[in-house]
């Protein structure tokens, strides 16, 4: 064969070995936090896992797929988002076992202590792993989860969009779903209206207000907050006088091992407490009525009660009607109903 003709040959080769599709390089797009003025700066945003548009896109995928079980998705099996209902503030709505669903998933970007009921939990990351390796929970293996999702059409882009490689590792599956779980505000009840003043509350509301932020009233503030902490928790630990005799291995004791710590459990938010039923860590309260009258004239004394329980000596703070009315008023006020149909939070397509 002629030189003329070689030559020609391994042009044309070259010009078509550079029609090949590109391999592209994303860069991720930092996420808009959402920072109230009125609320503390953010804590929990570890440096290893800062969080992204396209991260948070791929949490929000997977948080609400039933393949994340390393399965197809068509026979029933969990996904997060089986125990966790955006319109329940992202609880499970019922008892599951001794211990109902995690606390909701709401605000949890400015969460500093452990999560879960006792706070065993380290890390939003860590909550990943544990739900989905838990056999009460998703009940799924680590390194079959990546094997599925590894052969599905659409997971390798998103991952490579979100972290720069098409290859996925659980521990970016993890990193993924906390940075939806941490995107999920709630800042625009009618008592954030209040705050920015926008809105004015009622008469009976404010009056619950009032009884809420003061020890002589429902002394609700020590623990959860109020127009000085607007998360409504403190994210602490207490023995609020549930109980007065101690048999839970799951309580914030197993975690530390001090004994102050025995029957003591985290402090829940009470944003969107309204639709957060049932209500303590084994959900034996189903109303906010029965919770109100607990704390009114059902607390129990016993020797590892918290200090802040002023009102023990009484078997509680001793409401009237009118103002177990009141208070309830005033939670009522605490409702998000833009964080509880918000599409961005949902599994709705947009």
């Amino acid at each position: 064969m002629r030189l003329d003709k070689v030559l020609t040959w391994i042009s044309m080769f070259l010009v078509f070995a550079s029609c090949k599709p590109e391999h592209y390089h994303y860069s991720p797009t930092p996420y808009n936090m959402p920072q109230p003025s009125y609320f503390p700066s953010v804590t929990n945003i570890p440096a290893d896992n800062p969080m992204t548009e396209e991260g948070v896109a791929l949490g929000r995928k997977l948080f609400y797929d039933a393949r994340l079980s390393g399965r197809n998705g068509t026979d029933g099996i969990r996904s997060c988002s089986s125990c966790h209902h955006q319109d329940k503030n992202f609880e499970y709505g019922a008892p599951t076992g001794t211990h109902h669903a995690m606390l909701p998933l709401v605000n949890l970007a400015w969460n500093r202590t452990g999560l879960g009921w006792n706070g065993g939990v380290a890390t939003l990351e860590d909550m990943v792993l544990a739900a989905v390796t838990s056999p009460v929970e998703i009940n799924a293996d680590t390194n079959q989860v990546v094997r599925y999702l590894q052969k599905t059409d659409d997971y390798p882009e998103l991952f490579e969009k979100a972290f720069g490689s098409h290859e996925i590792t659980f521990v970016n599956i993890e990193k993924a779903i906390a940075q939806f779980v941490r995107s999920l505000v709630s800042a625009d009840s009618k008592f954030d209206r209040y705050l920015r003043g926008e809105e004015q509350l009622s008469q009976d509301e404010l009056e619950g207000y009032l009884l809420f932020c003061t020890e002589e009233g429902a002394d609700c503030f020590h623990c959860h907050g109020g127009g000085g902490n607007a998360l409504m928790t403190t994210n602490l630990f207490y023995n609020n006088g549930l109980d007065d005799e101690f048999n839970d291995p799951e309580d914030r004791h197993s975690v530390t091992g001090n004994r102050v710590d025995i029957g003591a459990y985290k402090a829940p938010t009470l944003r969107n407490i309204a639709v957060s039923s049932p209500y303590m860590h084994d959900g034996r309260f189903t109303t906010l009525d029965e919770v109100i009258d607990f704390y009114s004239e059902g607390v129990k004394d016993s020797e590892n009660i918290n200090p802040l329980m002023h009102h023990v000596m009484d078997g509680g703070v001793r409401l009237t009607d009118l103002k177990k009315a009141q208070l309830k008023a005033f939670l009522n006020t605490l409702t998000d109903d833009t964080f509880l149909n918000n599409p961005y939070y949902s599994n709705i397509n947009h």
